[in-house]
């Protein structure tokens, strides 16, 4: 459809033309009816609304048998395009001129939120037929969010002399001494907050678990430099904004500090010091028995139904095999413990491995005066901030907030994958000359495993990519040398010995070298059987969606949350959802 014709098909129109007959063939049931309003390739992505999961169907068989499989249970009505939200309006997605229309529906749980795109169909002229479209449950009617059923009263408790106050209720709350939480969440950081944060406003009862001493110790301990890659816009956690006082890339003490004053804002219970020691399932009580070690050596043994992993896309650091490393006399820290800097002015250093985290403690070291050598492993993506902020497009198009969350969760995997070449290809193109300079200097570059660039692999496999700020601009000047781990015969006692013979003296070793997989932090906590029952976590499924993520899994009970923080944001209403669900008895 070219721009002539654009102009005659009004957005709005077209879009409330759509649903109608959708909604009418999903009124009578007629599911091959409302698959034929679909491309035949096209994409059907839900959350919760229709199949209590997260699921893309592909093509219009696929769509055509969930629909028969969900429609009795969904009974989806009303389909309505809302006043209040972004109107329909002509988009390019994917490098796809269509019709991009948000729209609402309600359905037997409660209400729910859609994403329909349009575009012609070569199969009839002139007819627009659906490329994409997602379906998203908001609520369960009846068991709303507790700030939206509040409302305040002159008698509310705020003076009952006599009484408990506030602080005496939270306190209490806190404590646990006579009861057990309904949810456990291990991990304290952005994804266990937002999702505490959901299920406490779900009145579901919720303590989180974190080792550290301080909340946002998983911040504010990491490398002195560390500042958040993606703008601050994009990072709100749930209901409580960041103040526009905020810088644009939050320094990670901030950040941790605001981490803080949420869990206090938001009421949520919250153990420090304590740690997961085990835990088993009772298939017959269906709940699990897991002991807590708090910081004072005493330990708790308690009684969830819901168990939550939310220790970070992997948390157990991994350093591969290194030929010698055992023999190194000088100091090996892994990147995630790695801090102070200053330490090292006027030494030697080598950091082994050039993602994220590489470059920016080489960076720091050289920024305190030592002479840092970086080792790369393995081909590298490489770009600039500015270019990276590409992927969060959406966020700066002038829409309401909400509309850009959900916008954000409307993309199929095989349209999320174009997305990302194209931005990569257009940010290769910009940094065309940071680029060549870096190959110049014998650094070897990587695109993607199909030119997807950083955020499919972050997605696939949580790194493998660095955002430059200033790194690689000194790795091209010679300020921080470069070696290629082909290049090392073995590490030895002063440094890394080179297959010509000559050794790279360093007083430290620093391993960048990632972490592993939540698979391997469920084995070593829960055992063999249940890592083994649930298989990977993380990285795309063959329906194109993340593994054991924000839904069920294979072991009841137990959940997976991680991610950036518009993820956590995101993601937290649709596991919290489903905890709900389930406690309520709406679902099995």
């Amino acid at each position: 459809m070219n721009v002539a014709e654009r102009t005659r098909v009004s957005a709005t129109e077209a879009a409330q033309s759509w649903l109608a007959q959708f909604a009418a063939a999903l009124q009578v049931q007629d599911a091959a009816a409302a698959a034929e309003l679909f491309l035949a390739d096209g994409l059907w992505r839900d959350v919760l609304a229709f199949t209590w999961t997260i699921q893309t169907m592909a093509g219009r068989p696929a769509i055509e048998a969930k629909l028969r499989e969900t429609l009795a249970r969904t009974q989806p009505k009303t389909f309505r395009i809302p006043g209040k939200r972004t109107p329909p309006r002509w988009v390019s997605r994917a490098g796809t001129e269509c019709i991009e229309a948000i729209f609402e529906f309600e359905t037997a749980f409660g209400p729910a939120h859609g994403v329909l795109r349009l575009v012609p169909s070569a199969e009839s002229p002139g007819r627009l037929r659906a490329w994409t479209l997602i379906t998203n449950l908001q609520e369960l009617r009846g068991h709303e969010e507790a700030f939206k059923k509040h409302t305040p009263t002159a008698t509310d408790s705020t003076r009952d002399f006599g009484a408990e106050n506030w602080l005496d209720r939270l306190s209490k709350a806190r404590a646990y001494a006579d009861r057990d939480p309904t949810v456990i969440i291990v991990g304290g950081g952005q994804a266990g907050l937002s999702l505490a944060a959901r299920l406490h406003q779900l009145g579901v009862d919720t303590l989180i678990v974190d080792r550290h001493a301080r909340i946002g110790d998983n911040w504010r301990k990491r490398y002195h430099s560390l500042t958040l890659h993606n703008e601050v816009h994009v990072n709100h956690l749930p209901y409580l904004p960041f103040p526009p006082t905020f810088p644009t890339f939050i320094p990670k003490d901030r950040l941790a500090n605001w981490f803080e004053s949420y869990v206090e804002s938001m009421e949520l219970n919250f153990w420090t010091g304590t740690e997961l020691v085990g835990g088993s399932y009772d298939e017959r009580r269906r709940q699990w028995n897991v002991t807590l070690r708090r910081s004072d050596g005493s330990a708790r043994i308690m009684h969830p139904r819901h168990l939550v992993f939310a220790t970070g896309v992997s948390s157990i650091p991994f350093t591969p095999a290194l030929s010698g490393l055992d023999a190194y006399r000088g100091t090996a820290v892994h990147s995630g413990d790695f801090k102070n800097a200053e330490e090292w002015k006027d030494r030697k250093a080598l950091v082994l491995g050039s993602g994220t985290s590489g470059h920016d403690v080489a960076q720091e070291l050289h920024a305190h005066g030592a002479e840092v050598t970086i080792i790369q492993r393995s081909p590298t993506y490489v770009v600039s901030l500015k270019e990276a902020q590409s992927v969060y497009a959406i966020y700066s198009e002038g829409i309401p907030f909400d509309d850009c969350d959900l916008l954000a969760t409307s993309f199929p995997y095989p349209v999320l994958r174009r997305s990302y070449q194209i931005s990569t290809a257009q940010g290769r193109a910009v940094d065309r000359a940071l680029l060549d300079g870096l190959a110049a200097r014998g650094f070897r570059l990587f695109f993607g495993e199909d030119e997807t660039g950083f955020q499919m692999m972050y997605l696939r496999r949580g790194g493998g990519y660095y955002f430059n700020v200033g790194c690689s601009d000194l790795i091209i000047s010679g300020a921080i040398g470069l070696l290629q781990y082909a290049d090392i015969e073995s590490f030895v006692a002063q440094g890394a010995r080179l297959r010509d013979g000559r050794v790279v003296p360093a007083d430290l070793l620093v391993l960048a070298t990632g972490y592993k997989n939540q698979q391997d932090t469920v084995r070593a906590y829960l055992g063999d059987e249940i890592a083994d029952k649930i298989g990977p976590v993380w990285g795309f499924d063959q329906g194109g969606e993340l593994r054991n993520m924000w839904r069920r899994t294979a072991q009841p009970g137990l959940w997976f949350t991680a991610g950036s923080l518009a993820q956590c944001r995101i993601y937290s209403r649709t596991l919290a959802l489903q905890i709900k669900a389930l406690e309520e008895g709406l679902l099995n």
